[in-house]
């Protein structure tokens, strides 16, 4: 199965996405949407799970934090995550809910690191292009043993 991951879109979605994301069984948005438009592009590629970031206001109705079971993993969204440094709130849902991977945006640069048995996964900026930062999103690629991150740049 391939899980298709984008984050801090910021009211772009760049034209290569529907091409990279051919193909992938679901798409896991991790905030910073936008206008609800983008949801309904990538919506036209495979299901979507989505949370609001802190740019989102309160014309998209997502949740701040989601989850969502697919391919037998259960997957954590929640736009910002410090994996070192987890808020009160999201370690107790993440001791709660056990997931197998929390999916997180905000800071705009990839991370993809297992701590104490749960993948962080960050897929990067996928924005329109500022201050020469690297934009990127991912794909999961999940299988009955492992899960394999592959970042694609745009």
């Amino acid at each position: 199965m391939k899980i298709g991951v984008i984050s801090d879109t910021h009211n772009y979605l760049d034209p290569k996405v529907p091409k990279l994301f051919a193909g992938v069984d679901h798409i896991l948005h991790g905030g910073d949407i936008g206008l609800p438009w983008i949801i309904l592009e990538l919506e036209g590629i495979a299901p979507v799970t989505a949370v609001l970031g802190n740019t989102d206001d309160g014309g998209l109705h997502y949740r701040e934090t989601q989850v969502v079971e697919i391919a037998g993993r259960k997957f954590l969204i929640h736009h910002i995550v410090n994996p070192r440094e987890l808020a009160d709130l999201l370690t107790t849902r993440i001791v709660r809910e056990r997931p197998d991977v929390v999916i997180f945006g905000h800071t705009h640069k990839p991370f993809n690191e297992i701590i104490a048995r749960t993948l962080y996964f960050n897929p990067g900026y996928a924005g329109k292009s500022r201050f020469g930062m690297e934009r990127s999103i991912a794909i999961l690629h999940c299988d009955k043993k492992n899960i394999r991150a592959e970042y694609l740049k745009l």
